[in-house]
């Protein structure tokens, strides 16, 4: 059964959208067969990997949560072999009114996905920057989140909200969900206060914090609007080697995990 990794932060423009598309696409590379949702309205994910949001033809994940049509009636093939995406819309924005008054709500997306999780090694979730029903919905369905923290000032106690979310899926209605790992992204190691909030990382969250740094690069910056993962865009660029030693590091956990 595919393992799935919700990718999450409360907090806009951490790296969250790059760190899904990458890890992702560096998966695929390593052999790995590998579904990426778009689970936020703002569609990034889903412009990132050349595909166009407005582009309505109605097999979005909104279609899937409000029960017009079948998961694997959503996907796409990206340019990647092994990389399946589900899209996301603008009107995925409504799905959230939609699902109000529905009986196990938060399930519902866990629900869509059990027909097809056996067909992929990793399913990859980018979540929205929020905790409304959708992040719970992508949280009850994920095995396991990582979360991108961008190393500034204020960045663990940022944390502190999405953590008690998860304590709270993990009481309520998913038990089996782990924190994966924290990944520190847009690194900039002339900057003093990046190392520092580093060093705090590893001091406060041990072995969870992932070896791998992310390294703040324009060119992995410019892939999305090119349609493009790093790997795909600039096969040097420091961006992909570091997702692919992410994504060397999530399989190696896995297989001791497992093992």
């Amino acid at each position: 059964m595919g393992k799935v990794i919700a990718i999450a932060n409360q907090k806009g423009g951490v790296g969250k959208t790059t760190t899904a598309i990458n890890l992702a696409a560096s998966l695929a590379v390593l052999e790995k067969k590998v579904l990426i949702i778009d689970a936020d309205p703002q569609a990034n994910t889903t412009s990132g990997l050349n595909f166009s949001p407005e582009d309505d033809r109605g097999r979005t994940l909104y279609e899937i949560l409000i029960g017009k049509i079948q998961a694997e009636d959503a996907l796409i093939q990206t340019e990647l072999q092994n990389l399946h995406m589900i899209p996301s819309h603008i009107n995925l924005v409504g799905a959230e009114i939609e699902m109000l008054e529905w009986e196990n709500r938060e399930s519902v997306l866990r629900r869509a996905l059990a027909p097809i999780r056996d067909n992929y090694d990793f399913i990859i979730i980018d979540c929205s920057p929020s905790l409304g029903l959708i992040t719970v919905n992508c949280l009850t369905a994920a095995d396991s989140v990582i979360i991108p923290v961008q190393p500034e000032f204020f960045a663990l106690e940022g944390l502190a909200k999405l953590i008690q979310t998860i304590r709270l899926v993990q009481n309520g209605i998913n038990p089996e969900l782990t924190i994966e790992g924290f990944v520190v992204t847009m690194f900039d190691g002339r900057t003093k206060v990046h190392s520092q909030v580093v060093m705090q990382l590893r001091e406060h969250f041990k072995d969870l914090v992932f070896n791998t740094i992310i390294q703040r690069s324009i060119r992995l910056s410019e892939a999305p609007s090119h349609g493009k993962p790093i790997i795909l865009y600039d096969v040097m660029n420091n961006g992909t080697s570091n997702y692919l030693n992410l994504a060397k590091e999530v399989l190696d956990k896995n297989s001791q995990n497992n093992g």
